[in-house]
C-alpha cells in the first residue's frame, strides 16, 4: 500500500513538470504609422503616448499634413492609418480605403482679437449667408459688407493652402467644395490661425484644438472666436453663445446645439482591412480603452454604438 502510495505520489510530481505549460501572451512590438489631418494630430499623439506606455517595446509615429495627405498616405501603402477630418469620398472608398470614425470635433470661424470692430462682430455674429458673401461670392469687400452695416473697414479673407478636412468642412457648411473657398491661402492649422491673429482685419476658420489654448482653454492669444447668428436674428442669443472656451463649444457640438458641419466625425483609414495584429490591436484600443482620453484632449466622444460598429468593421463582421 506504502509503496503504491508513493508510485501514484512520484507519478504526480513528474506530471507538474511534463505537462505542457502555456505560453504567456506575446508582448506587442513593431511601429504603428500614421499621417494627415491636423485636426486627429492631438489625439493621435496622445494616443501614441498612452499606447506606447503601456507597450514599451511600440513605437506610434504620427505625422500631420492634412487630410489629403493622410489618405493619400495610406492609400498608397506609406503608412499604417491615415488621419481624415472630413467625409470619405466614395473614389477613395473604391480604391480600397477603409475608415473607422474615431472622435469627433468641429471647424470654427476665428478674427483676430484687434479687430476694430470685435465688440459688434461678438454681439451679432455672421448669418451663414455672410459666410457666403465672404469666402463664396467674394460680395462682402469690407466688415460692413458682412454685418450688414455701412462701414467701410476693409476685410481680409483667409483659407487653407493644403488639401484637408477643415477647409473641406467649412466649404460644406457652405454647401461649397474647398476649391470653391476664396481668400489668401496659408498652410495648415498653425499657418491659418497665426495669420489672423497677425492681421486686426483678417478672418479664417480652425479647428478646435487650433483656435483654443491647450492649457487655459480660452481662445488662444490673439484670437477671437466668430460666432455664428444660427437663427438669423442679427444678434447672438443666450442659446448661440458657447464659444467662451473650449469645454462650452465641445459641449455644444456634442449636444447638436452647434450644426453639422462645420461639426463632423474623424476618421483613421486604412488600406483595406486590417491584418496585421499589432494594428488591429492598437484600433481595438483607441476603440475603447483609447475613448477615455478624448474628452481630456479636447474632443467629443462618439456614440458606444458608433464605436462598436467600427470594431465589429474592423473584425469583418
Amino acid at each position: 500500500m506504502k509503496k503504491s502510495l508513493f508510485a501514484i505520489l512520484v507519478f504526480s510530481l513528474i506530471s507538474m513538470f511534463t505537462l505542457p505549460v502555456r505560453p504567456a501572451p506575446q508582448e506587442l512590438a513593431g511601429t504603428v504609422t500614421l499621417s494627415g489631418a491636423w485636426a486627429l494630430y492631438p489625439m493621435a499623439v496622445k494616443w501614441s503616448e498612452e499606447f506606447s506606455k503601456l507597450h514599451p517595446k511600440v513605437r506610434v509615429d504620427v505625422q500631420a499634413g492634412g487630410a489629403g495627405k493622410g489618405i493619400a498616405d495610406a492609400l498608397a501603402g506609406v503608412v499604417d492609418l491615415g488621419m481624415v477630418s472630413r467625409e470619405i469620398q466614395p473614389v477613395e472608398t473604391e480604391k480600397g480605403a477603409f475608415a473607422i470614425a474615431v472622435v469627433k470635433d468641429g471647424v470654427i470661424p476665428t478674427i483676430c482679437a484687434k479687430n476694430p470692430l470685435l465688440g459688434k462682430i461678438l454681439a451679432s455674429g455672421l448669418k451663414k449667408e455672410a459666410f457666403t458673401a465672404v469666402w463664396i461670392t467674394e460680395t462682402a469687400k469690407t466688415w460692413g459688407d458682412a454685418l450688414g452695416t455701412a462701414d467701410k473697414t476693409g476685410l481680409h479673407v483667409y483659407t487653407r493652402s493644403d488639401a484637408c478636412g477643415a477647409a473641406e468642412t467649412w466649404a460644406a457648411f457652405l454647401e461649397k467644395r474647398q476649391e470653391d473657398l476664396k481668400g489668401i491661402g496659408v498652410y495648415g492649422d498653425p499657418g491659418l490661425a497665426e495669420a489672423v491673429r497677425r492681421d486686426p482685419l483678417g478672418i479664417g476658420f480652425n479647428n478646435i484644438n487650433y483656435a483654443y489654448d491647450a492649457k487655459t482653454l480660452k481662445p488662444l492669444q490673439g484670437i477671437a472666436i466668430l460666432p455664428i447668428d444660427l437663427d438669423g436674428s442679427g444678434k447672438i442669443e443666450p442659446a448661440e453663445s458657447f464659444y467662451q472656451d473650449r469645454d462650452a463649444i465641445t459641449a455644444a457640438i456634442a449636444k447638436g446645439a452647434y450644426p453639422s458641419p462645420p461639426a463632423r466625425d474623424l476618421y483613421l483609414v486604412s488600406k483595406g482591412r486590417p491584418q496585421n495584429p499589432l494594428l488591429v490591436e492598437f484600433l481595438r484600443w483607441v476603440l475603447n480603452e483609447g475613448q477615455k482620453f478624448v474628452a481630456e484632449t479636447g474632443y467629443i466622444g462618439l456614440s458606444p454604438e458608433k464605436l462598436a460598429d467600427g470594431w465589429n468593421k474592423i473584425q469583418g463582421r
